[in-house]
Formats: C-alpha cells, sequence, structure tokens
C-alpha cells in the first residue's frame, strides 16, 4: 500500500507541551520535517491518535446474541472500522479466560486471538490483544498460559469475578441462572464449580505469584483489575503486577499511585459523571493526579469524549488531559513510537473540528483509516 507524504497547514497540532499552528508533515508512516503536498486544515484541530489500553466492545461485533459469528474476522474488521471511527490508531482488544465461559471462555479466547492473528496484517489500526485470567482456575493455570505463548499474548490482566462473599455466607450467587445459560452449564453444575473455586481459595495467591513471574520472564505486561483494597494492590505490586485497572475505591487508586503502579480508569466513567455501579469516580482520581490512561472499557466513542471532558472542566490542560488516551497508555504498553505529534513518532493523528470537537478523520501510520465529509473534501482537493 502506497504511504501518504503530506502537509498539513493552518491547523491547530497538539504538541505535548500544548495546542501550536507549525505545519505537520508526514511521509513513510512517520512524522517528519518536511511532507509531500499541503493540506488546508484550517479550522480543524490535529491531535495524536488515540491508544485504547483496554476495550471490550468489539464483543458485540463478533457475536449475534449469545452465540459468535462463524466468521469472527468479519467481526473484527467491523469493530476496527468503529475504532477507527472513533479516533483509535491503536487498540487493545480485552478478551477473557473466564469460568463464565460463552465469549468469556478459553474455546473463544483460542478462536477470537486466532482470528486477531489473521487480520492483524490488514488492518491500519494496530490491533493488539490483551487475556483477562480468572485467578481461581486453579486447574487451568497450564492452559491458560500455554494460550498466552500460542498467540503471542503481550498484555495478561488477572481478575477474580466470584462472589465470594455470597458463596461464605452460604447463598447462591445472584443472577446464577443467567451465568448458568451464558456458561452453558446447569445452574447446579455452575454453583458446584463456584463453590469448589471458593473453598480453594488459599491455594490462589501462591499459584498466582509464580504464574505472574513466569509470564514476566517471558515480557509479558502485567495488570490487576478491580482492586478494592491497599492490601490487593500490594500484593499485585510485589508480584510483578504493575498495571492497575479500574480500581474501584479511594483507596485502592492511592495505594496504586503510591506503589508506582500505572492507573487505568475507566472513559464511560468519566463522561457519566461516576461509576455505572457505585464505584470511585474517575473524575476524582483524575483530580488528585492518579491517573496514567483512560481506556474506552465498553463503549469506544467515551474515549476521546471523557479526555475533552477532562480539558473543558478545567481538571487539567488539554495537552494534559489528552495525554491520558495517547501518550499516557502508550508508556504504560511500553510503545515508545507513538503517543505524540513529535518528529520520529509514527504518524498517527485524529483530526476534529477545533470549535465544536466534531470527530472528522483518522490517520495510523500515515494511512487514512476513516475520513468523511468537508474533512475528506479537502484532503481531495489538495491532490487535484
Amino acid at each position: 500500500m502506497t504511504e501518504l507524504a503530506l502537509r498539513l497547514v493552518n491547523a491547530d497540532v497538539l504538541l505535548p507541551d500544548g495546542v501550536t499552528q507549525d505545519a505537520l508533515s508526514f511521509a513513510n508512516g512517520v512524522i517528519c520535517d518536511s511532507g509531500g503536498r499541503d493540506v488546508d486544515l484550517s479550522g480543524y484541530l490535529v491531535l495524536p491518535g488515540m491508544i485504547d489500553i483496554h476495550g471490550d466492545g468489539f464483543e458485540r461485533h463478533v457475536a449475534v446474541r449469545r452465540g459468535a459469528m462463524k466468521d469472527m474476522g468479519a467481526g473484527l474488521r467491523a469493530a476496527e472500522a468503529e475504532l477507527a471511527g472513533n479516533g483509535v490508531t491503536t487498540a487493545v482488544l480485552a478478551q477473557f479466560f473466564s469460568w463464565e465461559g460463552g465469549l468469556r471462555g478459553p474455546e473463544f479466547a483460542d478462536q477470537i486471538l486466532t482470528a486477531l492473528g489473521e487480520v492483524q496484517a490488514e488492518s491500519l489500526t494496530d490491533l493488539r490483544a490483551q487475556l483477562r485470567f480468572e485467578t481461581h482456575m486453579l486447574d487451568d493455570y497450564a492452559a491458560f498460559e500455554a494460550l498466552v505463548a500460542k498467540h503471542s499474548v503481550g498484555y495478561v490482566v488477572f481478575n477474580d469475578h466470584i462472589q465470594h462473599e455470597r458463596l461464605e455466607k452460604g447463598l447462591l450467587p445472584r443472577r446464577l441462572n443467567g451465568m448458568a445459560l451464558k456458561s452453558r452449564r446447569s445452574p447446579e453444575m455452575l454453583h458446584k464449580l463456584l463453590q469448589k473455586m471458593h473453598d480453594e481459595r488459599g491455594l490462589v495467591p501462591e499459584a498466582v505469584q509464580a504464574l505472574a513471574a513466569r509470564l514476566a520472564a517471558k515480557g509479558v505486561r502485567l495488570g490487576s483489575h478491580d482492586d478494592r483494597t491497599r492490601e490487593e494492590r500490594a500484593f499485585w505490586q510485589d508480584a510483578g503486577v504493575t498495571l492497575s485497572e479500574f480500581p474501584e475505591t479511594a483507596e485502592a487508586g492511592e495505594a496504586a499511585y503510591e506503589l508506582g503502579a500505572g492507573v487505568i480508569l475507566g472513559a464511560p466513567n468519566v463522561v457519566r459523571g461516576g461509576s455505572h455501579n457505585g464505584n470511585v469516580s474517575a473524575v476524582d482520581l483524575i483530580a488528585m493526579g492518579q491517573c496514567d490512561a483512560l481506556a474506552s472499557d465498553y463503549h469506544y466513542p467515551s474515549l476521546r469524549r471523557a479526555a475533552f471532558f477532562v480539558a473543558e472542566a478545567g481538571l487539567l490542560p488539554l495537552h494534559e488531559a489528552w495525554a491520558l488516551v495517547s501518550s499516557g497508555p502508550a508508556r504504560l504498553l511500553g510503545l515508545s513510537d507513538r503517543g505524540t505529534l513529535e518528529q520520529g513518532q509514527r504518524a498517527d493523528m485524529m483530526i476534529v473540528d477545533a470549535k465544536t470537537k466534531r470527530f472528522a478523520a483518522t490517520i495510523a501510520a500515515g494511512r487514512i483509516s476513516h475520513m468523511s465529509g468537508e474533512t475528506a473534501q479537502r484532503f481531495i482537493q489538495s491532490g487535484s
């Protein structure tokens, strides 16, 4: 595919220290000091392309009701189109490996990772995988580790969605029938499995620490999900799990920050003005300086909306707010070649109307992944 060589002129351009009106050039997929033909983008704002460090919105594209598409590659291509249509140039697809089964089960994880491997080379958006592992699946540690190796997964997150408090009290888990249906088990079978995992919880800390050490030795980045207490975050930090996704309490968020973990918060939480299930407000943690990156979680459009909200609310200046969806996640993922509009970086950028912030275009590694309306007209006319 031929790479574009362009010089974007008359636009506001967001650099690491603020907005400038200097021309922005790129060629061969990289930002450089001089480009090819000029494109007049007066009235537009050019920002670094967004890096979505955790998103499971792709699930709706690869599943029809409760069943998977026969061609999951087609579903992933549809998900990529939505990502590009929201300004995302690098996306981490968060896939479960869970006792919940169905779209979150081990078999589906293998299928989706296989499909992802097949579409990555043709995707303009850089699509990457994250595997979320339910830590109490003691019988599945070897299978999980083998799957990570098979698909060269570079990012693993540890979860625990078992309702321990209810099981400890001898109560049935909430929504047991619905969970059983999704996992293709009877409620009795699922309850028995959950009780077994709950009863064996004392074996989990040593097992998961050993697993984390093995994965880290292979260069896999490690995160924990939904930390609740200072003690939980300290446990994960000692185990070499250095990213904290969506801490549920101010205590856990503060502990993650103090211990040097990368703190990832949900963009929908910011847009909603709070968590949908009563957890700590992402806005509060951002205001306290305890956030390194925002993630789309389950809703891709929330990513850019959250960054603009943070800036417009005066919590952070625009260049710092935008860093939460660009250079921040790039740093946490070890992607030193992207996240800012500086020379030598990948030509990943998002273009919006400077006044309304209405989305206009996405360029990923110097290639147009989404463009429409007047913006497309300007690019076309500049080449005529």
